[in-house]
């Protein structure tokens, strides 16, 4: 085998239809279009959603809910996610910039830490919120806590 005897498999390559070439072609005239209308003119483009005078499906479903836009998300980390995550990467402090470099979160989230489990290490964190039973449960194991905005 040769790379200048290489051609695909018979039957696998399809010549290309050749619309509006002539009525000779079979697709000449409207160039398989139809007659009239904005899909037969140049440049026609549908608007996104439109159904074709159907009611769309933004409108035909109801609306529900409410979205807060003064909400506030955490991302969240327990005690137990803590003293693992001290173990393995080795922290001293538990702040948004150690936590972006070992991939743990990304650079806009906001840190809230919970008091599910226990930290048995001496740890300080510098977050944005913390739960009272965290606070208690980290300053009793040596650790500070500073709130930062």
């Amino acid at each position: 085998m040769k790379l200048h005897t290489l051609r695909p498999a018979k039957g696998a390559t399809h010549k290309e239809k050749r619309l509006g070439r002539g009525e000779a072609s079979g697709k000449g005239g409207t160039a398989t279009k139809g007659n009239k209308g904005g899909q037969s003119r140049a440049g026609y483009k549908s608007k996104m959603a439109h159904e074709g005078g159907q009611m769309p499906i933004q409108r035909r479903i109801p609306k529900r809910g409410f979205k807060n836009p003064g909400r506030v998300e955490y991302k969240v980390l327990n005690l137990g996610q803590i003293d693992h995550i001290v173990e393995k990467y080795g922290l001293t402090e538990i702040n948004p910039e150690n936590l972006y470099v070992n991939g743990l979160l990304s650079q806009t989230d906001l840190i809230k830490i919970l008091g599910n489990g226990e930290i048995k290490s001496k740890v300080s964190f510098k977050v944005n919120a913390i739960s009272e039973k965290a606070r208690a449960s980290v300053e009793a194991a040596g650790g500070s806590v500073e709130i930062v905005k």
